[in-house]
């Protein structure tokens, strides 16, 4: 009996030794804040550690919160350029025009926005969706689901999700329009670094 009363208190300093350490551990962080040690300017650029950290939370949350919705909107030549528009008038100036030049403001974000069109994602269709409409704390991604209706989301998740992908009318409308070509998937690159290998 005297051996599991022993065992008892000590898992109980056990687990009131961790509690304690993640207490003081809050506190010390919030002090830290408060009294200015921690920085604040955004023309830094974020650690690897820090990178890495942020990532794997934001992929992990979006895991747990969001819907695994099927985009309702078909992926036709129509809505993926409808997609592009939207793009083009909401999203270039933060994550790259479409001519493959560096976007204006994302850069100078903390972290810097990504490059979504040098740097294509490879997420699924809810998982942009969902990043697009409830926007990313602390980065300066807004939630557009005020600004933009659901269809619309849905019409540039469908764009952002194929743009190494986009058929060939898509691709056409983008090159005229843009004076650029859209970027080719990696199959793609190969497949003309052989061709121009062979002649």
């Amino acid at each position: 009996m005297a051996l599991r009363e022993h065992f008892e208190v000590t898992m109980r300093n056990f687990v009131l030794g961790i509690v304690i350490t993640v207490l003081s551990a809050l506190i010390v962080g919030a002090g830290a804040a408060l009294l200015g040690f921690m920085p604040t300017q955004a023309n830094a650029t974020p650690p690897q550690l820090e990178k890495q950290i942020a990532s794997a939370a934001l992929d992990a949350s979006m895991e747990r919160r969001a819907q695994r919705l099927n985009n309702p909107v078909p992926p036709t030549d129509e809505n993926l350029i409808a997609g592009l528009k939207i793009y083009t008038m909401n999203c270039a100036n933060c994550h790259g025009d479409l001519d493959g030049k560096p976007a204006q403001w994302g850069p100078h974000f903390y972290p810097p926005a990504p490059n979504l069109i040098t740097d294509p994602l490879d997420d699924p269709e809810w998982h942009v969706f969902y990043a697009v409409r409830t926007g990313v704390r602390y980065t300066g991604m807004p939630a557009w689901e005020k600004t933009l209706s659901e269809n619309d989301i849905w019409k540039v998740t469908a764009f952002l999700t194929r743009i190494e992908k986009l058929p060939p009318a898509v691709k056409d409308y983008w090159t005229k329009t843009i004076g650029a070509a859209p970027p080719a998937s990696s199959a793609e690159e190969g497949k003309e670094h052989k061709e121009h290998e062979h002649h």
